[in-house]
């Protein structure tokens, strides 16, 4: 029973760091692997930080057994004398105390992503044991803590020639649904700090394989080294990287820009090295400044004949690979989680400077700005038969049922967060997949063929295609930058497929499309893989599923039953099942198996999507060389 009582006795205070335990996702965004990654981003901020204020130069990551985690970095250490407010050492009042650092006054560091200094309390909150060791003024110094709660003073462990701060945690598996850390995620994390910190040194080392696993970042280049790594792999119309750096008004500004002959625009932008997805006003004013430019050099050029009106950011933008970089003392961020800049002030520095710079240097290169302007316009173009493409696409809420494909078979249900579409490879699967489905929220979109790859078009030509405007009008959302995902008519997109190299293909060609042209869909884990079973097995009137030669060869040695005795079917294909076998194995919730689809770094998503789907032959052929050998299953 509720108690109707509301008086002081039901007020809680939360002390110390219980309000992190009892609350983690405030503080890092969730308790899956996402958050667990977050942990160590937490610590190595701060060591970017002292790499900032000129201490630091080196920084090591380590993964131990056990999925422990060391941070290592040479910067002045950890303050560990006597804090007298608060009665404890410095060092104990940094890991135990919320908002508590170095980073409130301006003069200890001059930038920091670290607002609230909130990261390392944090972080030994949430970890079942934290060890912080300070190598300082020739002694190292010790403290260990337990979820947060200290379990002795600060003691004077030996002597040392090292200068630096040691950071080593247990995330708490209580609080964690996911306790293992992936090289790969950390790796590129770093490598982005290393492109934003020219002339740092960050190593990650993975202890826990037999060899271990080893990447060293270090990039002179800063930012301009940044934009030729997301370029790599594509053709570019300016050879060399536009370079913008300037301080004005205590913002540092590091612009690198290149444009390659795509379709698609990258823009990383990044404030104190924090990655600010959302963009900002350091966003706002780059975009504002290059649109300027271009079209005042396009009123200027022969080829303003070719196109009726100015350009807009987005037929400026088609093609470009840019990462902006600020500094500033004070930063505003729009939430706790710092995805997008609020200084006002910013758009205007960042305006001006970008106007002034792009402009002296396609006044001193014109057959780049040429180049650009021409790309420019056939954007442009592109644009306008993309509007009018859109126009038969649209839907004027997310539940009207006019204008949804005819070979729909919609669900009755009306509630996306309820409701999912299974895109199905091939008539014959569509129908038996109707047929067996739970109409009540399972909808049907077949589809024949191969679709576009969408990696070697415009828009224009995607929303013109046959075999995608049916998803479009399915999903209901729109596309591009129109694409609005509040209305979304399934919160779960299952594409499924045949298990051969055609039905791999097919998958693909969808990611790619859902990737380039409704991003949100993988950034929110909306997209799903079926899987279908490879083989059924039957003895007598039972049959057993299986899902691949693994699990079928397991299940033949268990089984206790001669093989030839055994009725075993591989499908070749989901049209060879039936309605109720379809159910059963394939679309059932309480029985089926489906793969989520999650895009953990969307850098290295973008590159293999232009290594395996782009023009360019040559990354692709070096893609297959590479990983020819880990080939498990090939048709023929």
């Amino acid at each position: 029973m509720q108690n109707d009582n509301y008086d002081a006795q039901n007020i809680q205070i939360l002390k110390g760091l219980e309000a992190v335990r009892k609350r983690p996702g405030m503080y890092i965004g969730s308790t899956d692997a996402t958050g667990l990654h977050h942990l160590v981003y937490e610590i190595v901020d701060n060591s970017i930080d002292e790499a900032l204020a000129g201490y630091c130069d080196t920084i090591k990551v380590e993964i131990l057994e056990d999925n422990i985690i060391r941070v290592t970095d040479d910067g002045r250490g950890i303050p560990v004398d006597y804090h007298e407010a608060e009665g404890m050492s410095a060092l104990e009042v940094i890991m135990t105390k919320l908002h508590a650092g170095g980073k409130f006054d301006n003069s200890t560091y001059k930038v920091s992503g670290g607002l609230h200094g909130v990261g390392a309390s944090v972080v030994n909150a949430l970890s079942t044991y934290c060890t912080v060791d300070v190598h300082k003024d020739g002694k190292k110094y010790t403290q260990t803590f337990n979820k947060g709660i200290t379990k002795g003073p600060i003691e004077i462990v030996g002597e040392t020639s090292f200068r630096g701060t040691v950071t080593t945690f247990k995330p708490d598996d209580t609080i964690f649904t996911d306790l293992e850390y992936s090289f790969d995620i950390l790796a590129n994390r770093l490598r982005e700090q290393a492109f934003l910190n020219k002339g740092i040194n960050i190593e990650l080392v993975d202890t826990r394989l037999e060899v271990p696993r080893e990447s060293k970042f270090y990039f002179e280049g800063g930012v301009k080294s940044f934009v030729e790594y997301l370029n790599k792999s594509k053709t570019v119309i300016n050879p060399e990287p536009v370079y913008v750096e300037f301080e004005k008004d205590q913002v540092i500004l590091q612009l690198a820009m290149q444009y390659n002959d795509g379709y698609s625009e990258n823009i990383y932008t990044f404030v104190n090295n924090i990655n600010t997805r959302d963009g900002g006003t350091h966003l706002s004013g780059f975009k504002s400044a290059l649109t300027r430019t271009l079209n005042d050099f396009l009123k200027k050029s022969k080829l303003n004949k070719k196109v009726d009106s100015s350009l807009s950011g987005d037929d400026t933008r088609e093609g470009l690979t840019a990462v902006i970089s600020i500094k500033i003392p004070n930063p505003q961020f729009v939430g706790q989680t710092k995805d997008k800049l609020g200084n006002a002030e910013v758009r205007g520095i960042v305006d001006s400077i970008v106007f002034e710079r792009l402009t002296t240097y396609f006044e001193e290169f014109p057959e780049v700005v040429d180049r650009i302007i021409e790309k420019s316009i056939l954007a442009a173009k592109a644009r306008a038969a993309a509007k009018r493409a859109r126009e038969l696409t649209r839907r004027k809420d997310v539940f009207e049922t006019g204008g949804l494909p005819g070979k729909l078979a919609d669900c009755a249900n009306r509630d996306p967060s309820k409701c999912e579409v299974y895109i199905v490879e091939g008539d014959s699967a569509g129908g038996s997949a109707k047929m067996g489905r739970d109409r009540e929220f399972q909808a049907i979109l077949p589809l024949w063929g191969k679709m576009l790859n969408v990696e070697k078009t415009r828009i224009d030509k995607v929303l013109g295609n046959e075999k995608l405007t049916p998803i479009i009008q399915a999903l209901g959302a729109n596309v591009g930058t129109s694409f609005d995902v509040e209305k979304l008519r399934y919160h779960k997109i299952i594409i499924m497929a045949d298990a051969d190299v055609d039905g791999s293909h097919i998958r693909t060609l969808l990611l790619t499309f859902f990737f380039r042209y409704m991003t949100p869909l993988l950034e929110k884990g909306f997209i799903y893989l079926a899987m279908p079973p490879l083989y059924k097995i039957q003895h007598g009137k039972h049959i057993e599923y299986v899902y691949d030669d693994k699990e079928k060869d397991i299940y033949l040695k268990n089984c206790g039953i001669d093989e030839d005795k055994l009725n075993i079917q591989r499908y070749k294909g989901l049209g060879e099942m039936n309605p109720d076998q379809l159910w059963e194995t394939t679309m059932d919730p309480s029985r089926r198996n489906i793969k989520r689809i999650k895009m953990e770094d969307a850098i290295a998503a973008d590159e293999i999507f232009v290594t395996l789907m782009g023009e360019e032959v040559p990354p692709r052929r070096k893609f297959i060389e590479d990983n020819a050998l880990s080939v498990a299953n090939l048709d023929i």
